[in-house]
């Protein structure tokens, strides 16, 4: 009997632990929105767009200035956020197509994503919005960690309807998925985003939680409530404008985020992280309107650009249980930082294979006083492009056609003046440091979505017989 009542008592304890450490682990919910430029937020410095909560979310822990993400485009940007390594270790270097016929076009199953990891923990964990990372069953949310799912596969989706019969041949007008089953929406689909982040929370918020919000705003096409793009009439540039609606109703929704955090007493021990997924794109010489109005000021360059203005991004973090409010952090960090903080912080396992990053926690709180990094590295279409940061020093080749250049960012902060003549031994040490760091890295695996597409369709015209090739000409 004594052994018995032992037992249960040791079973009691046990539970009543368990519960106890649940109620001491965060609460994560990383937002990420899409293409957005690194000046057109509040607490970046914009004054012609209104973002009051994510100027709240930033003010209430700490602001990012030197946030840099892995990749100046959507989907390899992703890679490296979900993985919490440099996607490069896998061959994650282009945008894949959204075809859910194609086993080999998302992010490897060797790797083991952050939801896989906080789920192992005891999190329930949840993806909203854009998911980019593969359309085909094996790289589905669902089967990569994550409970819940709502959003769309591929890279974007138009904000206001769905057309199953024109979805055919535009992917951006077919419908969404809740949990791998068709999904519609009303209204406007950032606002539907955030109605499934709330719905989230409030289902979620008696146990640990991660959420990953993948906006697709501001991203093209470029489309907003037509109230919201009223309150920018003052902005000239059509472009800006609605840009600014996008970027404006996206922010109305991050606020109603942070309130629902509140009402339900959860908002002290969640962490909150923001970020872009890469610098806003720009027109440029060949392209001179294939900008979305969005600004990287004072950084040089864009989306896809090596340069800063194509990786360096908006970047606060918010966890009043421990951050400061106030705070800034002035050095070097990459967006695999913020996937190697989650993980630890919920006590999960970092390795199998190895996350990347640093915790930032202790920088942040003044514990380590050291540099987060040595170095940080970029790398596009194997070789061809890339970038590395030491001790202010960028080196980068931007461009297959132009020769690489050296820039002191500490007294060029918008790269404009090549140093590469004067300091070529600075240049040679940066290479060196790259070589190494490339080592392990491995061939891009897929082709870009654009030219997947058109070998898919030459693939597809072959295929037609050639009588009905030749009936087919002569109807025409």
């Amino acid at each position: 009997m004594q052994k018995r009542k032992y037992v249960k008592l040791t079973a009691i304890l046990t539970a009543l632990w368990s519960i106890s450490a649940a109620a001491d682990k965060p609460n994560f919910i990383l937002i990420l929105a899409d293409d957005m430029g690194y000046s057109d937020a509040g607490f970046t410095g914009c004054k012609d767009i209104q973002t009051p909560n994510l100027d709240k979310l930033s003010a209430s822990g700490v602001t990012l200035t030197h946030g840099y993400v892995t990749h100046p485009f959507c989907g390899p940007s992703r890679a490296g956020i979900m993985s919490g390594r440099y996607q490069h270790r896998f061959g994650f270097e282009t945008n894949p197509a959204d075809d859910p016929t194609n086993m080999q076009m998302g992010i490897a199953e060797t790797e083991r994503l952050v939801s896989t990891r906080l789920k192992e923990a005891g999190y329930t964990t949840g993806a909203i919005g854009k998911w980019h990372l593969g359309s085909a069953a094996p790289f589905h949310p669902n089967r990569r960690g994550f409970d819940f799912f709502y959003g769309m596969r591929g890279g974007g989706h138009d904000y206001f309807r769905i057309d199953t019969i024109e979805g055919g041949t535009q992917p951006q007008l077919l419908p969404l998925e809740r949990n791998n089953q068709p999904a519609v929406f009303e209204g406007y689909i950032t606002d539907a985003f955030t109605d499934e982040a709330v719905q989230f929370i409030e289902r979620s918020k008696e146990e640990p939680f991660f959420l990953y919000l993948c906006y697709n705003a501001p991203h093209a096409p470029l489309q907003a409530p037509e109230d919201a793009i009223q309150k920018y009439n003052h902005i000239a540039d059509k472009n800006r404008r609605v840009y600014a609606a996008m970027v404006d109703v996206m922010d109305q929704g991050i606020g109603r985020i942070l309130d629902t955090l509140e009402k339900n007493g959860l908002r002290e021990n969640t962490v909150v992280m923001f970020l872009s997924d890469n610098g806003g794109p720009i027109g440029t010489e060949e392209k001179p309107h294939g900008g979305n109005g969005s600004t990287n000021t004072p950084w040089r360059g864009g989306k896809g650009d090596f340069y800063d203005g194509g990786l360096r991004v908006p970047m606060a973090a918010s966890w009043p249980a421990k951050i400061k409010p106030g705070t800034t952090f002035d050095k070097p960090v990459i967006s695999l930082d913020l996937s190697r903080t989650i993980v630890e912080l919920a006590g999960a396992d970092t390795a199998s294979p190895e996350m990347e990053g640093v915790n930032l926690l202790p920088f942040i709180e003044g514990k380590n006083t050291g540099n987060p990094h040595k170095a940080l590295f970029w790398r596009g279409y194997n070789h061809t492009l890339w970038s590395v940061l030491y001790d202010g020093k960028k080196y980068v080749k931007n461009k297959w056609d132009k020769d690489p250049e050296l820039f002191d960012l500490n007294t060029d902060p918008g790269e404009q003046n090549n140093i590469l003549a004067q300091s070529p031994e600075t240049a040679a040490t940066l290479q060196a440091l790259w070589n190494e760091w490339d080592q392990p890295n491995i061939p891009y695996q897929f082709f870009e979505f654009f030219q997947y597409n058109d070998k898919r369709n030459a693939f597809h015209k072959e295929c037609i017989p050639p009588d009905a090739k030749k009936a087919r000409d002569q109807t025409q």
